[in-house]
């Protein structure tokens, strides 16, 4: 038997946790959240995590698992959140997967691609190569052969481009290609998919609002905290949206004011990424949020849009 889950995606600052929380109280739903930065304890403003009190209202899964400093995978994440869909299913409440991070999510729903195995002598020859040339070269390079893996993994993400130009110069074939055809779906959930959307301005609007808001919050104390705990910006955890700047702040490298433009424009460009990926999945129904709209209203038109579809069926 399938089990039945609706997902809920979006670019940052859509309002799609606030809707997708919502829908769940009004169905019955617990959430799983899709995001890669979530996953990290103690990075909570920077990451806009659900509020204590929202968690309470509605349980959530995939939050804080593991510390900055340690490795997460996207098979970790897919093994984790089948766990606890299995766990909301059983109570007999409904799972609502709610994030920005598209890998995720087609991880989960699609399956997972492990890939070949590591050649050691590969990946010591790219990982030097980035010492002396920099990641913005090999990202350069992989954008060139793979087009489309380039466009989904972020110039920072050191690992990932250097994983995927290992598993081009082992295969010959570019890891998004590899992906599509090796991709088994084993057919364990029966997703219904809708993406939170609204207009270009309005959107980054509210984006430069959140930026304002999480330094209101004491985004500059969190980074401060983390960095006394030995959490520096050489992890990947720290390649999250902001926890770079804040760190060049702090050592006197960039000035606040520096910091919160470079955030906005890098957040803009990630919505940017976040759109062109999700909008190639057709199974997405798009809900474009008005202005005046707010999350209940939101919450409500996703509703009669299932309802319309069981009566259909």
């Amino acid at each position: 038997m399938e089990i039945p889950l609706l997902v809920i995606v979006g670019p940052t600052a859509a309002g799609k946790t606030e809707v997708g929380i919502k829908l769940a109280e009004r169905i019955g739903g617990e959430i799983v959240s899709a995001d890669s930065r979530q996953v990290y304890r103690f990075m909570d403003i920077g990451t806009a995590k659900p509020s204590m009190d929202e968690r309470g209202n509605v349980p959530h899964y995939m939050i804080d698992i593991v510390n900055p400093d340690e490795e997460f995978t996207v098979a970790d994440y897919v093994k984790g959140a089948a766990k606890a869909i299995r766990e909301i299913f059983k109570k007999g409440k409904m799972p609502v997967m709610i994030g920005g991070t598209g890998l995720y999510v087609r991880a989960v729903v699609d399956g997972i691609f492990s890939g070949p195995g590591s050649d050691t002598e590969i990946r010591k020859k790219l990982e030097e190569e980035a010492k002396k040339k920099g990641l913005s070269c090999l990202h350069e390079r992989l954008g060139k052969i793979d087009p489309e893996a380039s466009l989904r993994i972020h110039p920072n993400d050191g690992r990932r481009i250097i994983r995927a130009l290992e598993i081009y110069e082992t295969t010959g074939h570019p890891i998004s290609r590899l992906q599509k055809d090796g991709r088994k779906r084993k057919q364990e959930y029966s997703p219904r998919m809708f993406g939170i959307n609204r207009l270009r301005e309005e959107l980054y609007g509210r984006i430069d609002e959140r930026v304002g808001k999480i330094f209101r919050a004491g985004f500059v104390e969190e980074v401060k905290m983390l960095m006394d705990m030995g959490y520096g910006e050489n992890l990947i955890s720290m390649e999250a949206l902001g926890y770079r700047e804040v760190i060049r702040c702090l050592s006197k490298k960039m000035n606040l004011e520096e910091a919160k433009s470079k955030i906005k424009k890098d957040t803009r460009n990630y919505a940017k990424r976040q759109l062109t990926w999700f909008r190639k999945d057709r199974r997405i129904n798009w809900i474009n949020v008005k202005r005046s709209e707010n999350s209940e209203n939101a919450a409500e038109r996703i509703c009669r849009f299932l309802t319309r579809i069981k009566c259909q069926n």
